[in-house]
């Protein structure tokens, strides 16, 4: 009888084990951030947004504007941190050495695309996922308001009979600004006296003294001091007229040859590194998606003059490659690149 009483004792005590860890375990998932659908939570901290160039840029203005409303949804705020340097490289190869964890992303604009030919890092958008390009900037000619060139063509019959005369402000290799300028010199075969600047502030600043003839600065830019009476703009770099400035032609209206290179133009997009588990593309991906829907959001988009595009992953990669081809392969016949894009395999647009 007494062993009976123990035995019986004992069989009672194992199962209450047996619940209690049972239930331990249950608790355990739960707190380990496994959510409904059986997949780890994300995001579990705060989310450290890179933006790779100085405060108040398009770059940083778009970020900060998507940010605000992506963190709503997310449940985690997004703190947004300028990391400047080095054509955007710095901020770049920071987010690169962070875990691929979601907690880390890159808010960058094209510059990346260049980086292997041009040599400035060995990072580049090879390296993360675009969870979503938010939209495409424009380009416009500019000139002072009181130059004598009031056409396109006007400026084009100069820059013929006086190669290598008519000064064009630029940003260096890479730079919006240079880009523009090696489409216009190999579609029209012609050459212009590139003076180098730091910025496109300092190059609006010599235009409106007159110390260059010419330049291309975002559209945003451009209809900003359009509308003060401080800069006439000559053409957009687009292959369609904009509603901003309904008067003013497209690029290729005025020069045919450059429809090869259209579409082009700056864009602004964010990223994670590719190594990230689909969970956290996938929640990504669906937050800005929403986040993009914003009416203050599009509304900033609006104002500087960005078309919106709201792609990501294979559309995104599609759609950055083929802007990396024409840049890279310009930059090349134009003699600035360090390395050949046919050495990195970028195919060349045809």
């Amino acid at each position: 009888m007494f062993m009976f009483k123990h035995k019986k004792r004992s069989f009672w005590k194992k199962g209450a084990a047996f619940c209690l860890l049972t239930s331990m375990l249950l608790v355990s998932a739960c707190s380990s951030g496994q959510g409904d659908s059986g997949q780890p939570q994300y995001p579990t901290r705060q989310i450290e947004g890179i933006v790779p160039f100085g405060a108040g840029g398009g770059t940083d203005l778009v970020a900060r504007a998507i940010a605000t409303v992506a963190e709503k949804q997310l449940g985690q705020s997004i703190n947004i941190t300028n990391k400047p340097g080095a054509t955007g490289t710095v901020g770049t190869k920071y987010v690169f050495d962070k875990e691929a964890d979601g907690h880390s992303l890159l808010f960058a604009a094209e510059n990346p695309t260049v980086y292997g030919v041009l040599q400035l890092s060995e990072r580049s958008f090879e390296e993360f996922y675009p969870v979503h390009i938010m939209g495409r900037g424009l380009a416009a000619i500019t000139v002072n308001e009181s130059s004598k060139y009031k056409t396109m063509t006007d400026l084009m019959n100069d820059v013929k009979a006086n190669p290598a005369d008519i000064k064009m402000g630029t940003t260096g290799p890479g730079g919006l600004s240079y880009m523009v300028t090696a489409m216009i010199s190999q579609s029209e075969n012609v050459e212009f006296n590139m003076v180098p600047f730091d910025g496109e502030g300092p190059i609006v600043t010599a235009l409106l003294g007159n110390h260059i003839d010419v330049s291309i600065v975002s559209l945003s830019k451009a209809i900003e001091n359009a509308k003060g009476g401080k800069v006439r703009v000559l053409a957009v770099v687009n292959d369609a007229k904009v509603e901003e400035l309904p008067d003013v032609p497209a690029i290729t209206d005025e020069l045919p040859a450059m429809s090869k290179y259209m579409p082009w133009g700056p864009f602004y997009g964010v990223w994670v590194k590719k190594e990230a588990p689909d969970y956290v593309k996938q929640t990504l991906e669906k937050t800005f998606a929403e986040a993009s829907k914003d009416a203050d959001y599009q509304a900033l988009l609006k104002n500087l003059a960005i078309i919106p595009m709201g792609i990501s992953g294979e559309e995104a990669e599609k759609f950055w490659r083929e802007q990396q081809s024409i840049s890279a392969w310009l930059l090349q016949d134009a003699g600035a690149a360090k390395v050949s894009p046919e050495t990195l395999n970028i195919p060349k647009k045809q």
